[in-house]
């Protein structure tokens, strides 16, 4: 009888290291935006890149926002979209991209929630972010503006995207009206 335990305890053991080790690892922040920025020279266009978790109920309305059929072209022709996992739930790690946390406190993004994202140029200069800030200040400061929903949020997205994109004033004007619909 105790021969049958040990034997099912270390068939448990097994079962469960073989169903970790079959969880792929998530690509790391460098190859996400390496291939990101070959896509964009290839294609003409900058990245957008955002910081963004499972459980972010704000960062699944900017993607549903940037992927409304409204304004969804605009940011494809635009933009290589891209994606990284971090501030993931004990529960949840596995997801988290290696290298992400670390990218968002490179650029200043430690400590201000999410989604916070990032517009960077083909050859990785970074263009903009999410920070609003008052005139002078310096990358540190600033208030995420996250997935933009305010009035002073929106405006200021619709600025980034103006400065980062061949965007005419129609089609901003769609995804200004596109993203204050996220205030209601």
């Amino acid at each position: 009888m105790r021969m049958k335990r040990t034997v099912l305890f270390f068939f448990m053991v097994l079962l469960v290291v073989a169903i970790k080790a079959q969880q792929p690892t998530p690509p790391s922040a460098s190859d996400i935006l390496n291939k990101a920025y070959q896509q964009a020279a290839k294609e003409n266009k900058n990245v957008f890149l955002m910081f963004h978790a499972s459980w972010c109920g704000w960062c699944h309305k900017m993607d549903k926002s940037m992927n409304d059929t409204s304004c969804k072209k605009f940011f494809d022709d635009n933009y290589v979209i891209c994606h990284l996992v971090t501030d993931e739930s004990k529960d949840k790690k596995n997801l988290e991209n290696p290298g992400a946390a670390e990218m968002k406190i490179k650029y200043n993004g430690e400590g201000l929630g999410i989604p916070f994202w990032l517009v960077f140029d083909k050859d990785g200069n970074l263009l903009s972010d999410s920070k609003m800030r008052k005139e002078g200040e310096g990358p540190e400061k600033g208030e995420n503006a996250g997935c933009p929903a305010t009035e002073k949020e929106v405006d200021f997205f619709v600025e980034v995207l103006k400065k980062t994109s061949r965007l005419n004033a129609d089609q901003l004007e769609i995804i200004r009206s596109r993203f204050r619909e996220n205030d209601k």
